[in-house]
């Protein structure tokens, strides 16, 4: 089975991710703050991390950085309320897989990165 790990602010949108990847054959955890994120992918092999650019102790941005930091052989998606261009390029930059605005059609266009 796949890891994934999904972080988020929002306690609604971790059960609705975690019942959409979870319906999707996924195995997923998810977590609130990138430090929980961190410490998970020391411990376990995950195939991606999936975040939301606001997390209550950091940014989804800092978190992408510290996980590309570490080397770590993952996929990260970002999935954001956000339409931000310049902020979308910058983790486009980074070397995020996606980003992709919460909205009406996030499923589908998840379902295509994964």
């Amino acid at each position: 089975m796949i890891n994934v790990i999904h972080v988020d602010n929002s306690g609604f949108f971790r059960k609705v991710m975690k019942v959409f990847l979870t319906e999707l054959g996924f195995f997923c955890e998810s977590f609130d703050r990138g430090e929980d994120v961190l410490d998970a992918v020391e411990t376990r092999k995950v195939s991606c991390v999936i975040t939301g650019l606001e997390l209550l102790d950091m940014t989804g941005e800092d978190l992408i950085k510290k996980l590309l930091f570490a080397g770590h052989p993952m996929t990260i998606i970002a999935v954001t309320s956000s339409g931000d261009e310049v902020r979308i390029q910058r983790l486009t930059e980074l070397g995020v897989k996606a980003t992709i605005q919460k909205g009406s059609d996030w499923k589908e266009k998840l379902r295509e990165y994964l």
